[in-house]
């Protein structure tokens, strides 16, 4: 297991908006060797909406690939008693950023015209803009481990599969994160234009659960 981090960042002020979903839409996604990791039995998927900021790539940082959003749709796994996640698409303004993530890690990043207006972020994909905000409110709480809240944003590895098809995984090193009690999302997005017409129900469809969180810095290491 690799020792020392290929990046350290900064991921700061996080929305996670949740729906419950049917195991079909996920089984065919799932690497080699995983299974569904379920709250209450349902399986999960997530729209994460975030910052990049403070980015270094081995200890340099890089111009344009500092500070910077991102928008990801992931669903939850395990591969025994490790618990993690895989993503369905990755969006970020940068095109070298996204070339580097495909390489690297064979994630499915892809780079569009996207920025962050104040507390929204924006993004034209399809033909047409996206936009997600949110505001908080109350005091900042770390939620109990057996909290829905506990589930969604707090896991030890991002999973997926080599271009051979064979599973790899990555480790991401975080302290456990606050969220707020009070949060008010504002989505205008077109999930099937974002991820794929199999998700187009989403945009319709009331979320399971939202949080939203402060956030801290994190070591994302090699992929093995």
């Amino acid at each position: 297991m690799p020792d020392r981090p290929f990046l350290t960042a900064r991921w700061l002020d996080l929305l996670l908006v949740t729906w419950q979903v049917p195991d079909a839409l996920l089984e065919p996604r799932l690497p080699p060797g995983l299974t569904l990791d379920r709250f209450d039995g349902s399986a999960l998927v997530s729209l994460v909406a975030f910052d990049f900021r403070d980015t270094c790539v081995w200890g340099v940082r890089w111009p344009g690939l500092t500070n910077f959003p991102e928008l990801n749709l992931r669903f939850y796994v395990r591969l025994g008693d490790e618990r993690g996640v895989v993503f369905i698409r990755e969006y970020v303004p940068s095109a070298l950023l996204a070339a580097t993530a495909r390489i690297l890690y064979n994630e499915p990043y892809r780079a569009v015209p996207y920025e962050k207006r104040g507390a929204s972020h924006a993004l034209s994909v399809a033909g047409r803009e996206h936009r997600i905000g949110w505001e908080r409110s109350g005091e900042l709480f770390v939620p109990p481990p057996d909290t829905p809240a506990h589930f969604l944003k707090e896991h030890a590895h991002g999973f997926g599969m080599t271009r051979k098809g064979k599973l790899q995984r990555y480790r991401v090193d975080h302290p456990v994160w606050r969220i707020w009690p009070e949060v008010v999302p504002q989505l205008g997005v077109d999930t099937g234009a974002l991820y794929g017409t199999e998700w187009a129900f989403l945009a319709e469809t009331p979320p399971w659960k939202i949080v939203a969180a402060e956030g801290s810095a994190v070591s994302v290491f090699p992929a093995y």
